[in-house]
């Protein structure tokens, strides 16, 4: 059996560490594209000589046009603009939305089965976007932010009890911003509630972090934003896809009717296999937890409507 085929549209920081992360996996071949002409094609060639070093037999190569994505099985869209200094919110949407939408329409004339995650930002009205432009099935476009915003909120718990990474599971649900849902009651340490471990005061310390995580990075670097972790958070999302590994993860996926929204893409949790969204998870969440999910949503229902999406 040949391996899958994975396209990863930007060869920036994001997009280049992805494709790292997917062929040392070796979860399929890889093609990454850009439009600057020999980054693409530099950084796939450096990747595939790396193989002999990490003993990875996936093959790499790069393109300066999507239209190279031919018959991909998944693809990772990361390609997009950063804010800068001076422009507003809508200039950046309307910017990046070109940038996605025009990917989109090669997406569907080019790899027509594809299953794609989104990493553009603004994330959620991206993945929007990317759904109807597409016209593909909703189960087969998942925008990436939960498992980026979860991993955030279990390394600061983790730093703050002094414990390993790998007994703290959490849950953020929400769009990607100062918006997103921490959920405490949905969050342990080695399956202890982290409630009984942290004081509720230093908790919500540690849940405003979360949701300015990334500005955090963004302040630090000067230039730049994070990379090491959206990018792992999207190849785990893409190694459950394409090994059907059927992982429960917070995505940002087109709800209607869950959790009493309607018609707009917000991370919730999700069972991730070889269909791409096997299922849609609801918990039972309170008053409290209910209510600014779906003000979450509602902020992302701004950024769809402006672009009439």
């Amino acid at each position: 059996m040949s391996r899958p085929l994975i396209g990863v549209v930007g060869a920036g920081f994001v997009g280049a560490t992805a494709a790292q992360r997917i062929v040392e996996k070796e979860l399929g071949d890889l093609i990454l594209a850009d439009i600057i002409e020999g980054m693409p094609q530099g950084k796939a060639l450096d990747l595939a000589q790396t193989g002999p070093v990490e003993g990875y037999d996936a093959r790499s190569k790069g393109s300066s046009t999507v239209d190279d994505l031919k018959g991909c099985d998944l693809i990772v869209m990361t390609a997009g603009l950063p804010r800068k200094p001076g422009m507003t919110r809508e200039d950046l949407l309307e910017k990046n939305a070109a940038i996605v939408g025009g990917v989109a329409d090669k997406i569907k004339a080019n790899s027509p089965n594809a299953i794609v995650i989104v990493v553009s930002n603004p994330l959620d009205v991206m993945t929007q976007l990317m759904l109807r432009r597409t016209g593909f099935p909703k189960n087969r476009v998942i925008g990436m932010a939960g498992v980026l915003d979860a991993a955030r909120f279990a390394h600061f718990i983790a730093e703050k009890l002094d414990c390993s990474i790998k007994d703290v599971r959490t849950m953020v649900l929400g769009g990607h911003g100062d918006t997103m849902v921490p959920l405490p009651r949905y969050t342990t340490v080695s399956s202890i509630p982290v409630s009984e471990l942290i004081p509720a005061a230093e908790l919500d310390k540690l849940i405003k972090r979360t949701r300015d995580g990334g500005a955090e990075i963004v302040s630090l670097l000067k230039t730049g934003s994070a990379y090491y972790a959206p990018s792992a958070a999207a190849v785990a999302m893409a190694e459950s896809i394409l090994l059907d590994q059927k992982r429960i993860l917070p995505c940002c996926v087109m709800l209607e009717g869950e959790y009493g929204i309607k018609g707009v893409c917000v991370g919730v949790p999700v069972k991730l296999g070889a269909r791409g969204v096997e299922q849609i998870i609801e918990l039972k969440l309170n008053s409290d937890e209910l209510a600014p999910l779906k003000a979450s949503a509602e902020k992302v229902r701004e950024g769809t409507n402006y672009l009439k999406i």
